[in-house]
């Protein structure tokens, strides 16, 4: 009869091994990043549209390492690379100001904010709704723009007027309205065939700056 067993340091070793490859993985991809809250010892920031906290010495889902803060400035350390940011900073992909661009949206005659862009290069009408926590559409819509919520997608649920009802979160890789060109935009696919309407939502709007004056929405991208 054979007998096999293990032996207690080469678990130790993998186990260490393991860590160490952990450990060593890079930050995920990073298009945009926002310093939204500063305390001493921890930081709220806006990863890609997703609001995420972190305290010294932790390590975010997205790679990103808080060394200090105060009520001013925090250190970050994403890729190896330590760089201080001040509140309000935001930054793109190469982690450079990032160009300010302004766009109008005048409202309908249905009192309703409306505009032309796309999702992921497909062209799409949008329905702009700060209301909205973020980009949001039918299946019905999804499947005209292709995108594979089912296969790509994260299920969840959302609630509509009709009660609670089958969705999925998914990653957008772009989203654009006029000059305003998003990347890596979290968006909400809901089951059936509501909402009538593809929702501009908070996803993309965290990244601007929105105001309105009279009939006009101004949406101008944050630095």
């Amino acid at each position: 009869m054979n007998i096999s067993f293990l032996c207690p340091f080469s678990v130790t070793y993998r186990i260490i091994f393991l860590l160490m490859f952990l450990f060593s993985l890079p930050a995920q991809a990073i298009e945009q990043l926002e310093v939204q809250a500063l305390m001493p010892g921890m930081v709220v920031l806006m990863v890609d549209g997703q609001r995420t906290s972190i305290r010294s010495g932790q390590i975010s889902e997205q790679g990103i390492k808080l060394i200090s803060s105060t009520t001013r400035s925090a250190v970050l350390e994403i890729d190896g690379k330590q760089k201080t940011y001040q509140m309000g900073t935001s930054v793109s992909a190469n982690f450079t100001q990032r160009e300010q661009i302004t766009e109008q949206v005048i409202i309908d005659r249905y009192g309703m904010f409306r505009a032309h862009g796309s999702i992921n290069g497909q062209s799409v009408r949008f329905l702009i709704d700060t209301g909205a926590s973020s980009v949001a559409m039918s299946a019905r819509d999804a499947r005209k723009l292709g995108i594979q919520y089912r296969l790509d997608g994260i299920e969840s649920t959302a609630q509509t007027a009709s009660g609670t009802t089958k969705a999925w979160r998914i990653k957008l890789k772009s989203v654009r309205l006029g000059q305003l060109h998003e990347k890596n935009i979290w968006g909400m696919v809901v089951d059936g065939d509501y909402p009538r309407h593809v929702l501009l939502g908070m996803t993309f709007l965290n990244r601007m700056k929105v105001q309105k004056e009279g009939n006009k929405m101004i949406l101008t991208r944050k630095k």
